[in-house]
């Protein structure tokens, strides 16, 4: 998440998107940033889009239309991609979020990044790997269904979609963020990582609205809060078994015993030559 005053480009393919889950998307989406701008695009003319209309008047969003000049061909997207670019040299806006389950739109989100602008992307899970990777983040619009059962199964993901074990995922990831000598790492840490090495993770894929209500639940985990300087508690947490790795005794308790078995030996020597000089 980012601060509030970011400024974000709400950009969205009407033609590859349903929407009835706008209002929620737009809602998950104002967690990043200050949305700004706000377009759909696709040929209005066309009534497979009808479904559009209450969404586009109750939610401020500016149609843009783009006629189908030739079949099979996505002028759509061109539109969409030619508005982005638009809006990057402008400078009005930190960031974009890309709304499309269409791998078409793989080359703008890695542009758009290169050129130090958030991206976020919205799609379903059928959205192909390579323009979710492309993004810095990535929600399912499955994630955000709330509609009932219809909508529910309408977007069920198959079972090779689901997401992967999550001990598997948080221990991989916790051997590889920083830690402390105990091996305590910070929540946002843990949180930074899955990020940008699975721009689509989230806590709701596996029934949790926080990573930390998720930590917190793990039978592998332990955690504990400490308090900021500031008052604020700060969440930490570690793998159950993980101690910090006893140091190797150093040479100095061995040159210790050496030096002190030396003078033992040169006290004795001394006391010997002592006793014989008495005798004598």
């Amino acid at each position: 998440m980012t601060d509030d005053s970011t400024r974000l480009a709400v950009l969205i393919d009407a033609d590859n998107t349903s929407p009835k889950l706008i209002k929620d998307m737009f809602e998950e989406l104002a967690s990043y940033g200050t949305i700004t701008v706000k377009r759909a695009y696709g040929d209005w003319t066309n009534p497979h889009l009808n479904g559009w209309r209450e969404v586009l008047l109750g939610n401020a969003i500016s149609p843009q239309q783009q006629f189908a000049y030739t079949s099979g061909k996505n002028a759509t997207d061109s539109a969409l991609i030619i508005d982005a670019m638009d809006l990057l040299y402008s400078g009005h806006v930190e960031g974009f979020a890309i709304v499309s389950s269409d791998s078409d739109f793989t080359p703008l989100a890695t542009r758009l990044r290169e050129s130090g602008k958030r991206v976020i992307g919205v799609g379903q899970r059928k959205t192909p790997k390579a323009f979710v990777e492309a993004c810095e983040r990535f929600v399912f619009l499955e994630v955000l269904a709330r509609e009932g059962v219809a909508t529910a199964q309408a977007m069920e993901p198959a079972k090779d979609e689901q997401p992967r074990p999550i001990q598997s995922v948080l221990t991989q990831a916790m051997n590889k963020v920083d830690t402390d000598d105990e091996d305590w790492a910070s929540l946002s840490a843990l949180g930074n990582h899955l990020n940008r090495t699975d721009p689509s993770f989230d806590s709701r894929n596996y029934g949790f609205g926080r990573l930390s209500d998720l930590v917190k639940a793990q039978p592998f985990m332990e955690t504990r809060t400490v308090t900021a300087p500031g008052g604020r508690g700060q969440l930490w947490l570690r793998l159950k078994g993980r101690r910090p790795v006893e140091r190797a005794p150093t040479e100095q308790p061995v040159k210790k015993v050496a030096k002190k078995e030396a003078v033992q030996k040169s006290t004795k020597k001394t006391t010997r030559r002592a006793a014989a000089k008495g005798s004598a």
